[in-house]
């Protein structure tokens, strides 16, 4: 079986973070492993409060994992401070971590800063360079690329400049008023849109987070980063058709809806 890490912070509420990638490497056959950055408050309606791993104790749960049942991809999720993320790019490199995919969260579903803005600086300089590809929405992909976007034109200027910038491929995500839920990947200077359907559901708590873990898990089975985007695309979509309906707020999506087995 092949095996993914996510270092990401802890969703109490499920729908995100450490326990939707944990859902979403499942579904998608791989073995799941965490190194938890923050535990947070968290649930439909927003996060109430936010506690932070150390360094140090960072840095042990991914000796842990590395010494041991090493990864054959990474995604990396919430990371709050540049002192964390400085450990984490320190490990990355120590250990040649492979299929690295960046979700620079930033702002969650909700509205809540998760990134401190000290940390921009950091993520930028020590982490995303380490990515196999980084995947922004629209306003992460404005603070990354300093441009304002749009239309669909804007996002492609926008994945470039990140692209060339960070010597990364860059997947900018649609929505937010640009498109319906069409995905643009830049790599190599090439660019390649995968359109999706825009699926009428408010619930969309902690779809960045499952994309990304959808991407890695399909990156440490040996698919290509378009193939991995493609197979990925289809499971949240999947996701989102299920039509769960939790909570109060911005629901979570049914990472399960093709589980099938006696148990």
């Amino acid at each position: 079986m092949r095996t993914a890490l996510s270092i990401a912070g802890s969703d109490s509420g499920g729908g995100a973070g450490i326990q939707a990638d944990i859902k979403t490497m499942m579904a998608n056959g791989v073995y799941a492993m965490t190194a938890v950055t923050a535990l947070t408050a968290q649930n439909t309606t927003g996060v109430t409060g936010i506690f932070e791993s150390t360094p140090e104790f960072l840095g042990k749960q991914l000796d842990s994992v590395f010494t041991d049942i090493y990864p054959d991809a990474v995604k990396i999720g919430m990371v709050s401070s540049a002192k964390l993320i400085e450990t984490i790019a320190d490990k990355l490199r120590q250990y040649g971590a492979k299929h690295v995919v960046v979700d620079p969260v930033m702002v969650s579903t909700s509205g809540s800063r998760l990134l401190e803005e000290n940390a921009i600086e950091t993520l930028t300089s020590e982490l995303i360079p380490l990515a196999e590809v980084v995947t922004p929405n629209i306003p992460e992909a404005e603070i990354l690329s300093a441009k304002t976007i749009t239309d669909e034109k804007e996002m492609v200027k926008a994945a470039e400049e990140i692209g060339r910038r960070y010597g990364c491929s860059v997947l900018v995500k649609g929505g937010h008023q640009i498109n319906d839920a069409n995905d643009l990947l830049w790599k190599d200077g090439e660019i390649k849109w995968f359109r999706g359907k825009k699926i009428d559901n408010p619930n969309t708590h902690g779809t960045g987070c499952t994309l990304s873990s959808a991407i890695a898990s399909n990156l440490a089975k040996g698919y290509s980063l378009d193939d991995s985007v493609e197979r990925a695309k289809r499971y949240i979509s999947g996701c989102l058709e299920a039509m769960l309906d939790l909570g109060k707020g911005s629901g979570p999506m049914n990472h399960g809806f093709k589980v099938e087995g006696e148990y």
